[in-house]
């Protein structure tokens, strides 16, 4: 039980990754004072969860009416989480995070656009809260994994309010450095993923 809850928790909180979100949180609100950036990123968080809960609740529905195997889904998750990892490594995910928080309005609600979603629940997010649901578990072990997403997301809203308090003493090296080591344990449950999928489809056996 407790397995599955870290399990959870690392897959959500690499995907999510509100370390390496700080800084572009920083960027797009340097117009804010302390008060409405804690408040953004309190309202970010909790878009943000609420847009993952959706997709764990429906996801797996909406694969059934569209006639896509969980097994295809996992497989289909673990390749896409397996190229957002390869993106970290490069630094590909943090540049174009930036590039497109350039072009955000200072009139736009930043809580939702772009913290919640595409930043905080982005692409990544969504596919791995739906690869996760989509496993054939009892409803505690669904459960543990709702308390996993609530609990990143409730880091993710620490973390973003650290850095408002903090936004003189964070040193943009310490980040990136920290985004790589995520990015490897990403890639490591990605393919664990796929290996999963290929099991299930009886293409490979891995015995112990």
């Amino acid at each position: 039980m407790i397995e599955n809850f870290i399990t959870a928790f690392i897959v959500y909180f690499v995907v999510i990754d509100p370390v390496g979100t700080a800084p572009i949180f920083l960027a797009i609100t340097t117009h804010l004072n302390k008060r409405q950036k804690i408040r953004t990123a309190l309202e970010g968080s909790l878009v943000a969860g609420a847009i993952m809960i959706f997709f764990a609740l429906c996801g797996v529905w909406i694969l059934h009416y569209l006639n896509i195997s969980l097994t295809a889904f996992r497989l289909a998750g673990g390749i896409i989480l397996l190229l957002v990892a390869l993106d970290m490594l490069a630094n590909k995910r943090q540049a174009r995070r930036e590039q497109g928080s350039d072009s955000v309005s200072t009139d736009d609600n930043i809580a939702i656009f772009p913290l919640a979603t595409p930043l905080l629940a982005g692409p990544a997010a969504i596919t791995s809260v739906m690869v996760v649901a989509s496993n054939p578990t009892e409803n505690v072990n669904m459960i543990i994994g709702y308390g996993a997403m609530v609990a990143v997301m409730l880091a993710t809203a620490i973390v973003l309010i650290i850095a408002s308090l903090a936004e003189s003493y964070i040193n943009p090296r310490i980040t990136l450095v920290f985004s790589r080591i995520t990015a490897i344990i990403l890639a490591a449950l990605s393919l664990q993923y796929i290996i999963d999928g290929l099991q299930a489809l009886g293409v490979i056996q891995i015995s112990g």
